[in-house]
């Protein structure tokens, strides 16, 4: 018979695992991909569990946790999602090994405060250690054959196959357009799925590309000067309504004259200003359309507010108000602009010849939508990862290596720690292994058998070994030199924000909900019902 703490932290424990367990399945580069149906009957295919999560509704509060603590890796490293999630939920399984050993009644709260403090102490110890199992660390991000071999791992969990080809347009991507501060925007990497092909056709253009066609004759300018309005390309139209009255077919004409001569002399002072394209963000008159074409201007409309800021980015341009004539310093500028064809889909290409512009677009080629959304997470991690080494160069080995360095140092720690904590220290410990046997179970290997070989190398000092996915057999081999790298960043974060969520759960005892209570509810017709009526 549990008590009412014990049974309450039991059912939070449950829900935690059962989150864990649905993406442990999808760990690593062999992990299965779920067929997520989100609210809006949209279905999404992939094995990112960032993505997974955020399409699933989970209702239990302290999987809810969880699913905070993965939204925070997320957003302090951007991949490392996964981790955070099977961690925790371990991290949450073996505590309740713990509390499950026989424990009377009134001990049931001493075990759990003992467990928590345990996770705690081998939580900082954890990260006291990792810094010392740094591997290696980037030397120039600038090396477009050293950055994309430091994205290889991350790129591969997503894309096991084609982590080559695609690292290589990341890295391309993101040297491309890295400033000299350093301070690199993960927002400057723009990607354009276009159905068609395959992935192999996939290719880097310096600039921006959007899936639209011109509006006019022109579909080409070299050595473009480039006038963005955020208004439509059209009449000036009054804020107050005017009655005209015509009296003969001359005043008619007349009037009408008027409103083209307008328009011709707006058009004609924005070509004289020796602007050449024009990109507008309302709807485009056809009169306005009429005058363009006779000035030779090419005439681009996009819809989107954040398309026409990036683009001003991009080129250099101050969106416009009004269609006034751009003054030198308002327009913008690149090498081309034109219309082309990328499989059936028209898209026009503000193009940089010169490496060192504000925006890069990665345009991904694919056979299904599907695919090309899975490839677009891809690249968001390889991004991200690029990002995390501008802030820190730090690289510590994949495959397990680190987890089951940390399990051996770790448990060894908790020998030395006197009192009840030592268990939960050594659970903690125990926990790590459950990387490496993910990686295992994964890849349909015996995970015991890899785990008792990785410790007995690590027992012999190598650091660095890990699990081998590619081979048949559970084997293990220096994932230094097969360039199976993390960020210690990315480990750093993940570990403490795992064991925050698994503390958090451990701490609560009650789950109390605002809701209304149940039981009849009041008769809804006359308000005063129940009051005695006096005549």
């Amino acid at each position: 018979h549990y008590s009412g703490l014990e049974e309450a932290v039991y059912r939070n424990i449950q829900a935690c695992k059962e989150l864990a367990q649905t993406t442990r399945t999808a760990y690593g580069p062999n992990g299965m991909n779920k067929m997520v149906i989100n609210h809006l009957e949209k279905l999404f295919v992939t094995n990112d569990a960032a993505t997974i999560l955020r399409e699933l509704e989970v209702q239990h509060p302290a999987a809810k946790m969880l699913v905070m603590a993965s939204h925070m890796q997320e957003q302090e490293v951007g991949d490392g999602t996964n981790f955070v999630l099977v961690f925790a939920g371990v991290l949450l399984e073996l505590a309740e090994d713990l509390l499950r050993m026989g424990l009377s009644v009134s001990e049931a709260s001493c075990i759990l405060i003992t467990v928590i403090e345990g996770y705690e102490k081998a939580c900082k110890k954890a990260l006291e250690i990792l810094p010392d199992l740094v591997c290696c660390s980037a030397k120039n991000l600038r090396d477009v054959e050293e950055v994309a071999s430091l994205l290889h791992t991350s790129v591969m969990s997503k894309q096991y196959g084609n982590e080559q080809f695609l690292a290589k347009l990341i890295a391309q991507a993101c040297v491309s357009i890295l400033p000299d501060s350093g301070h690199f925007n993960v927002d400057n990497i723009r990607v354009c799925k276009i159905v068609g092909a395959g992935i192999s056709a996939s290719s880097v253009l310096h600039g921006m590309v959007f899936k639209k066609e011109t509006e006019g004759d022109v579909t080409s300018v070299k050595d473009a000067k480039i006038a963005v309005y955020s208004c439509p390309f059209d009449g000036m139209i009054t804020e107050t309504k005017g009655t005209v009255l015509i009296k003969n077919a001359e005043e008619l004409m007349n009037f009408s004259k008027g409103e083209e001569n307008l328009m011709d002399l707006q058009v004609k002072a924005i070509a004289d200003s020796g602007a050449n394209v024009v990109v507008t963000g309302g709807k485009v008159a056809d009169m306005a359309l009429h005058y363009a074409n006779k000035y030779n201007l090419m005439l681009v409309r996009l819809n989107s507010k954040w398309d026409l800021r990036r683009l001003c980015k991009t080129v250099g341009a101050t969106a416009l108000p009004r269609l006034t004539p751009p003054t030198l310093e308002e327009m913008g500028h690149c090498n081309s602009v034109y219309l082309s064809e990328v499989g059936d889909t028209q898209v026009v290409v503000f193009k940089h010849e010169k490496e060192d512009g504000a925006i890069s677009t990665i345009l991904i080629r694919g056979s299904t939508d599907n695919l090309m959304d899975d490839i677009e997470r891809a690249v968001d991690d390889g991004v991200n990862t690029f990002k995390v080494l501008t802030r820190d160069k730090r690289l510590v080995p994949g495959g397990g290596a680190t987890e089951i360095e940390l399990a051996k140092q770790i448990t060894s720690y908790g020998e030395t720690c006197p009192g009840l904590d030592q268990y939960a220290i050594k659970k903690f410990a125990e926990a790590f292994e459950a990387i490496p046997r993910a990686l295992a179970e994964n890849s349909g290997v015996k995970a015991n058998e890899v785990i008792s070989k990785l410790y007995a190398m690590h027992q012999e000092g190598k650091k660095n070994v890990g699990f081998d996915i590619e081979a048949e057999a559970a084997a293990v081999k220096d994932m230094l030199e097969a360039g199976v790298l993390d960020t210690y960043l990315g480990k750093f974060w993940g570990i403490k924000l795992a064991t925050n969520a698994a503390v958090t759960v451990l701490r609560v005892d009650q789950i109390i909900m605002a809701k209304p209570a149940g039981g009849p509810k009041p008769p809804s017709g006359k308000k005063d019902w129940d009051e005695d009526q006096n005549d």
